[in-house]
């Protein structure tokens, strides 16, 4: 009679009984067998392992020759695309050295309204801006909201101010092409901005530091708009700085000195210097971390033709923009009482002088026959034009 144990059958002997000694016998047999089974079981998978680990040290090993290559491209590629932030920036976004040297000086009306009816805003600010990245200089042409954009002033009305055309965002052409021919520059671009933008973006930054020109002291309930700032240096709230730059007088009708600049005037003052504030302290290496949160509060209280194509192509050089070379200005003319109504008239001859300070491209337009003329100016200041058919603006 027979079992089995670790395949080997049990011996019995004539009783019936396991033959004990036998079976001693067999079992350290069988133990040494069993033992040489798992010491080659074991052999076999440390070998296995052996090969494993050099595959996936080898494998290690190309990892980090390949990081080292692309950390070698990359860094080779910053320092091509002017090193630093800028160069980080442009490789990046997948710029070469020659991005920059075919990128022109941009050029975009900014828009900023607010109102208290969300469907209904009036465009309080209006600006000409204008950046040069390979020059590094950008400038700002303040635009008078009451400027007066009709042929007959003799005759003036309210919807032939410039902030009339706009209509509530339904004629942004229009508005581009009026103020185009004020100055006498093409505009391809356009930036309607909300208020609001200013009040996430200055909390964004963690407030700005502004030296406030005067007490500033105006309620207005129809447009939930109340203004309680006093004169002096100090950190800005979001909800503030709009206080701030939409103050024009105070309740008691007081306003700006003269010499700054009465109301909308010294409104315009104000915005420019802030601006240039806000700028200075948002290209803080710091607040750099905090381009998407920057981007996406611009996303999403602006309506803009730029394409976000072009704007990346100019986002890594403004990084090394210092607002010491930021030009203002205001479009030069003058407030008047004409036929009932508050405007502002143009003084084109100072203005032909004040754009060609401001911006860099000399393309002016001909509003007469419709066409741009290219100056460039020599050395012993003569000018040659040459006429090129004008680009519709989009």
């Amino acid at each position: 009679m027979y079992n089995n144990i670790y395949g080997v059958k049990r011996v019995y002997n004539q009783e019936g009984n396991i033959d004990r000694n036998t079976n001693i016998k067999r079992s350290k047999k069988i133990d040494k067998k069993v033992e040489k089974k798992i010491k080659k079981k074991e052999k076999k998978e440390r070998r296995k392992r052996s090969v494993g680990w050099r595959i996936f040290k080898l494998l290690l090993a190309l990892i980090i020759i390949a990081l080292i290559i692309f950390a070698g491209i990359f860094t080779y590629k910053v320092i091509k695309n002017g090193g630093g932030l800028q160069g980080i920036l442009a490789t990046s976004l997948g710029h070469d050295e020659f991005t920059l040297k075919d990128l022109d000086e941009i050029r975009v009306l900014v828009i900023g309204v607010s109102g208290y009816e969300k469907d209904y805003k009036l465009a309080d600010t209006i600006m000409l801006c204008s950046y040069n990245p390979k020059a590094q200089q950008a400038s700002i042409l303040s635009i008078p909201r009451d400027t007066y954009v009709g042929k007959n002033k003799e005759k003036a009305s309210a919807s032939y101010k410039i902030n009339s055309v706009y209509r509530n965002g339904e004629n942004i052409d229009g508005m581009v092409k009026s103020i185009e021919n004020i100055v006498g520059l093409e505009i391809n671009n356009y930036l309607v901005i909300d208020t609001e933008v200013l009040v996430e973006l200055v909390d964004a930054i963690g407030g700005v530091y502004y030296e406030v020109p005067i007490d500033m002291w105006y309620d207005d309930d129809s447009q939930n708009l109340h203004i309680h700032l006093d004169a002096g240096y100090q950190k800005l709230t979001g909800k503030q700085a709009e206080g701030l730059v939409r103050f024009r007088h105070n309740n008691d009708g007081t306003s700006y000195p003269i010499e700054y600049g009465d109301n909308d005037l010294g409104r315009m003052k104000t915005q420019r210097e802030f601006i240039t504030q806000v700028l200075k302290q948002t290209l803080k290496p710091e607040n750099i971390l905090k381009i998407n949160d920057i981007l996406k509060i611009a996303m999403n209280n602006v309506n803009t033709n730029l394409t976000f194509d072009l704007v990346k192509d100019y986002i890594p050089y403004s990084v090394n923009f210092n607002t010491e070379n930021l030009k203002t200005n205001t479009l030069p003319g003058v407030p008047e009482l004409v036929n009932n109504v508050y405007i502002y008239t143009v003084n084109k001859t100072k203005t032909k002088k004040v754009v060609e300070e401001l911006f860099e491209n000399k393309e002016l337009v001909d509003n007469e026959t419709n066409t741009i003329l290219t100056n460039t100016t020599n050395t012993t200041n003569t000018t040659k034009s040459t006429s090129t058919k004008k680009k519709s603006s989009k």
